[in-house]
């Protein structure tokens, strides 16, 4: 019986209970007299560490006054019959008592779905069905308790020269500055104003993504699924918003077609309430994808992270908007982190951001612990001046992957109509051509300067002769 297989080992093999112990659960068994043996045993080993001998357990169980004389000689009767085979091979007991504790656990967790569907079980609704299974059938004996630094020094190596997967830009210096792409369990959020291009940047990097053949989920809680769709639209046939709508059926499902046959990724857009929808809603979401249309993305693209609700705090807390609003950008990178993919998200800057060309962390919105959770934050800067060059200025405010100074600010071509980005000629960036030096990528040799006063008087085209430019007229 592997019940009493589990809990003989327990007692008596120490290396069995160091590697076993912390993943038996009490209702694991069914055998009532092995049930009241191993709550007892777990009290002592949470008192004081160790497995208790035999003698050990049999006076704590003695001292026990919950069971009657019949239960009390079943239980002494029990634990008498208890005792271990030293010929069975360690390796094979350690693998079978980790799929009895994932038949166990289903088991229990099926009886619980049961409970909650008849209205017995309150604790849990039917929205955490799906995690509660897939808790169960992700029960796994792991074997690591570290990395040792002296030991483990050939792996560590292996890793440093592990080329990690990224998901890439179609923008060359977008893939400059994150080092060939976004790294999965990453969480990348834009800053910028109200209409400043948070979502056509969203549009566009989920077409570039697609067209990679990755899988991209696009929640929204701003626009519709269909007006988002428009969005990508435009995007991938090369036209402007407005021709979407008046392009022939035929032409546009030619079109359709012939993207399809270019990737083998998939691109899902779903659309939630403002306000309504936590990271509890999108497990759910990405449990029916995976479900039902065998999808699981690579990247996600939320639109916007402050009209989330937070899973953990609700109620009067959520009036604290840095509480609520950290709260929610945690759990968005727990996602990310979760289901192995990356996050794309955005948020406002506050106040002293609008009209600001040179802005800074100060700027974002609502709660600071965005920018504490974020790997990378980006801020889109837009001026008249820049809008009439097609232009949009993005400007590193965190970036765990490089150098800061590199690339500080940068400019790349916006087409708003077709809700497209594109790479701008390296002049535009004013780069010389030096031979490469870190990573061997070419820095700037003309900074912007430091961080005082306007932006755009830095950077190449604050340095143009303004009447040559556009004329004596100025802008006609």
């Amino acid at each position: 019986m592997i019940e009493a297989t589990v809990l003989s080992n327990l007692i008596f093999n120490e290396d069995y209970f160091r590697k076993v112990y912390p993943y038996i659960k009490t209702d694991y068994f069914e055998d009532h007299n092995l049930q009241k043996i191993f709550n007892t045993y777990s009290e002592y080993v949470d008192e004081y560490r160790d497995p208790p001998s035999i003698e050990v357990l049999k006076l704590q169980l003695d001292k026990k006054k919950d069971m009657n004389e019949d239960t009390y000689k079943n239980v002494m009767s029990s634990v008498d019959t208890l005792k271990v085979d030293e010929k069975t091979d360690f390796d094979w007991l350690v693998k079978e008592t980790e799929k009895f504790c994932q038949d166990r656990d289903l088991y229990n967790a099926i009886r619980k779905a049961i409970l909650v569907v008849d209205g017995s079980e309150t604790e849990l609704s039917k929205d955490g069905l799906p995690a509660l299974l897939q808790d169960s059938l992700g029960i796994s004996f792991d074997t690591s308790v570290g990395h040792d630094f002296l030991e483990d020094y050939e792996a560590r190596y292996d890793f440093y020269h592990k080329k990690e997967e990224r998901i890439p830009f179609d923008i060359d210096i977008m893939n400059k500055i994150t080092k060939g792409g976004l790294p999965r369990k990453s969480m990348t959020v834009l800053l910028a104003t109200t209409g400043g291009g948070k979502s056509l940047v969203k549009c566009h990097a989920a077409a570039a993504a697609l067209l990679h053949g990755k899988n991209v989920l696009y929640i929204t809680m701003e626009m519709a699924e269909e007006r988002i769709s428009e969005r990508i639209d435009a995007n991938m046939l090369n036209v402007t918003i407005d021709e979407v709508a008046e392009m022939p059926r035929d032409v546009y499902y030619k079109r359709m077609e012939r993207i399809k046959g270019k990737s083998t990724g998939k691109l899902v857009v779903k659309e939630f309430p403002t306000g309504s929808a936590h990271v509890g809603h999108f497990r759910h979401l990405l449990t029916e994808l995976r479900m039902k249309r065998n999808f699981k993305p690579d990247i996600i693209m939320i639109d916007y992270l402050n009209i989330c609700a937070s899973a953990r705090v609700k109620g009067a807390a959520a009036a604290n908007s840095y509480t609520l609003v950290k709260s929610i950008a945690e759990e968005v990178r727990g996602l990310a982190m979760e289901y192995n993919c990356a996050v794309i998200t955005s948020s406002q800057f506050n106040r002293d951001g609008y009209g600001n060309t040179d802005v800074d962390l100060t700027n974002t919105s609502e709660s600071m612990g965005i920018t504490h959770t974020a790997d990378c934050i980006l801020g889109l800067i837009t001026t008249e001046e820049l809008d009439n060059l097609g232009q949009l200025m993005i400007k590193q405010l965190k970036n765990r992957w490089g150098d800061l100074s590199y690339y500080r600010r940068f400019v790349v071509g916006i087409d708003r109509a077709k809700m497209q980005l594109y790479d701008l000629e390296d002049g535009a960036q004013n780069l010389s051509q030096a031979p490469a030096v870190a990573n061997t990528m070419p820095r700037p040799s003309v900074s912007f300067g430091d961080d005082n006063g306007p932006v755009f008087d830095k950077g190449p085209l604050g340095k143009v002769d303004k009447k040559s430019l556009f004329g004596a007229g100025g802008i006609s």
